[in-house]
Formats: C-alpha cells, structure tokens, sequence
C-alpha cells in the first residue's frame, strides 16, 4: 500500500510504498502495457511510502513521505534514460497532507499540509507554501513565495490555466472546508473562488479541458459528491 505511480510511454512506473510487514520499501517497479509484464529497476535509496512523485521529461521526481509513520524529508530524482537515483536539497519541513504541483516551469509547489510537531508539540495545519526550482536545484526562500490564506491539509489542489487552485480539505475549524483559492501570478496573491457544494477532504480530482473535477472525499462519512470547477477568462488575466 502507499505507492506512488505515474506514467510515461505506455508504461506505469510504481515507487515505494508498504509490505505486509508493515515496513516501507524502496522498489521501483515498471509496467509495460502492451508486453503485459513487470520489471524492476533500481531502488530508491530513501525507503518510503505515500510519497508525492511526479514525472518531468525522463526525471521522476520523488518527494517526502513516510517510514513506518514518521515523516521524511527525502527528495530523490530518478533519471529513467540512465537509470540511476540522484539526491536532491532535502524538504524544508516535515509535513504530510500537502498539496504537491508541477507548474510548467518545472517548479515543485509544496502547499500547506499538516505540520508534524516536535516532542511537546502537537502537529499543525500550515499555509506555508515552499517551492523547489528543478532548473537551478535549490528552493526558494520564504520572502519569494506567498502562503495561503487559508490553513489546511487534505485538501484538492491543480493547476487550471495557469493558475495553482486548492478546494476543500481540513483545518483548525471543526467542520470540513469549503473555501476555494486561487493563486494570481500576475498579483502575486491568493484570491477566493466560488465554495465547494459539499465542503470535504481526501477527495480525488483531474484536470480536464480546462475544468478541475473533484471526485468523493470525505465529510464525516464518506461522500459520493462531484464538482466541476470552471475558471473563467477574465479571473486568470
């Protein structure tokens, strides 16, 4: 359980994830469609599960995650042509139930989530928002990001037409939320959008035709709601 997966060419490449005794692995594995067979390629070498990956060109980029409940800062990045693992400046923070986006520049977008705490600290929502430049390798600092209005984690989160949305998810009020924003680059400020119907976290969603759709999720019981949130011309100018 736990893996992460993306696709490239026809094949599906899963990393990491969870054995039955409950340790986290650190195999990468590799689907072919169309010879219907799996492969194994080299291992990464941060053993993890419920990592956020993302693939860019020939790299799989592999970020945080967990190890048998504690969370890592591990950030890993696999080149597929030459099949080899190189590490990457580690995360800023240790958090889980974050928001994780790939923008076309090739930046990482780390976005609130929920903030592990230390020995007398409970763990905290955060708007913190971190972003990871692939070209230059490093990460941004504090100043030349801007966080969001809103704590939570849990939360739906894409890029529409340009712009980074998260929708819905979990924060320090009692009840699941509703509130939907918007990050305006031209701006440089998160603005509000119209709410979710049915406000809930641990929802599934997918970018198609311009249009984010968010699928189920949670809102003190499971939820078989769905939504389709269409930016229009004149919010992204």
């Amino acid at each position: 359980m736990g893996l992460s997966v993306t696709v490239k060419d026809g094949r599906a490449l899963a990393v990491g994830g969870m054995g039955a005794d409950l340790l986290p692995r650190s195999v990468l594995q590799q689907y072919d469609l169309r010879k219907d067979m799996w492969a194994l390629l080299p291992p990464m070498p941060t053993p993890r599960y419920d990592t956020s990956i993302c693939l860019l060109g020939s790299k799989i980029y592999v970020a945080g995650g967990r190890q048998c409940k504690r969370l890592v800062k591990a950030f890993e990045v696999f080149d597929i042509e030459s099949r080899t693992w190189s590490s990457l400046p580690s995360l800023p923070c240790k958090r889980s139930y974050s928001g994780v986006l790939w923008d076309s520049a090739g930046h990482l977008c780390w976005l609130g989530g929920l903030r592990q705490g230390g020995i007398h600290q409970s763990s905290k929502f955060t708007k913190n928002v971190n972003i990871f430049d692939t070209n230059q390798g490093t990460w941004l600092k504090s100043e030349d990001t801007v966080p969001l209005k809103t704590k939570r984690a849990d939360f739906a989160a894409a890029i529409v037409r340009g712009r980074m949305i998260v929708a819905g998810g979990l924060g320090h009020q009692p009840s699941v939320l509703d509130t939907v924003e918007a990050f305006h680059p031209q701006k440089r400020k998160w603005e509000r959008l119209s709410p979710m119907s049915m406000p809930r976290c641990s929802a599934s969603s997918i970018v198609i035709r311009d249009r984010l759709l968010v699928v189920g999720g949670v809102n003190q019981v499971p939820s078989s709601a769905h939504e389709i949130l269409y930016v229009k011309e004149e919010e992204i100018l």
